[in-house]
C-alpha cells in the first residue's frame, strides 16, 4: 500500500513539473500540487496506523 502511495506522490509531482513548465497549463500545476499533498497526508496517516 505505501509503494502505491508512493508511485502516486511521483506521478503527482511530475504533473506539477510538467504544469510549471508549460506554460498554458497551470491548472495542471494547481492539480499536481493538491493531489500531492492529499496523497501525502493519506500516506502519513497511514504509516502511523501500521505503527500502532
Amino acid at each position: 500500500m505505501l509503494g502505491l502511495i508512493g508511485l502516486l506522490l511521483v506521478i503527482w509531482l511530475v504533473c506539477a513539473v510538467v504544469g510549471a513548465v508549460v506554460k498554458g497549463l497551470v491548472w495542471l500545476l494547481i492539480l499536481g500540487v493538491v493531489l500531492f499533498v492529499a496523497t501525502a497526508v493519506v500516506g502519513w496517516v497511514k504509516r502511523e496506523a501500521l505503527r500502532r
